[in-house]
């Protein structure tokens, strides 16, 4: 079942809410940009799942287009924190998504977290229909 939750920056510029069902999963990915962020998201969330409710002007996006699509991943210019991402790849159904960073969330209690299910997704090797071969760093 949804829930909204309630996340936000570290210097609280940035604020959002975001209707996650943890029950549906949570995903850890492979790839450089996930791995050098430690990156645990709720992802594949529908636009309409997600609403920033402050900070719109002070949002930095980094993006990367390539054969698999193309995804934003959102941080706070001022403190540096990535709060969510959004985009469309191709090999997850080629829908809009918005992605979540679970430690931006500011009322997850962690026993609903470590409870969630986790997929792992071998973006490294554009390969995000399978988990990578090794996860226990992820």
């Amino acid at each position: 079942m949804k829930k909204t939750y309630h996340g936000s920056c570290h210097c609280r510029a940035v604020t959002f809410e975001a209707d996650i069902d943890l029950d549906q999963g949570t995903g850890k990915c492979n790839c450089t940009m996930c791995w050098k962020q430690r990156m645990w998201n709720a992802g594949r969330l529908g636009p309409a799942d997600f609403r920033l409710l402050s900070g719109e002007d002070v949002l930095s996006d980094y993006s990367k287009s390539g054969a698999w699509g193309e995804g934003h991943h959102r941080f706070c210019s001022k403190c540096g924190i990535a709060t969510h991402g959004h985009g469309r790849i191709e090999q997850m159904g080629g829908n809009p998504y918005v992605s979540v960073h679970l430690a931006a969330l500011d009322d997850l209690a962690v026993e609903d977290l470590v409870g969630a299910p986790v997929t792992y997704m071998d973006g490294l090797h554009d390969n995000w229909g399978n988990p990578p071969v090794e996860t226990r760093q992820l």
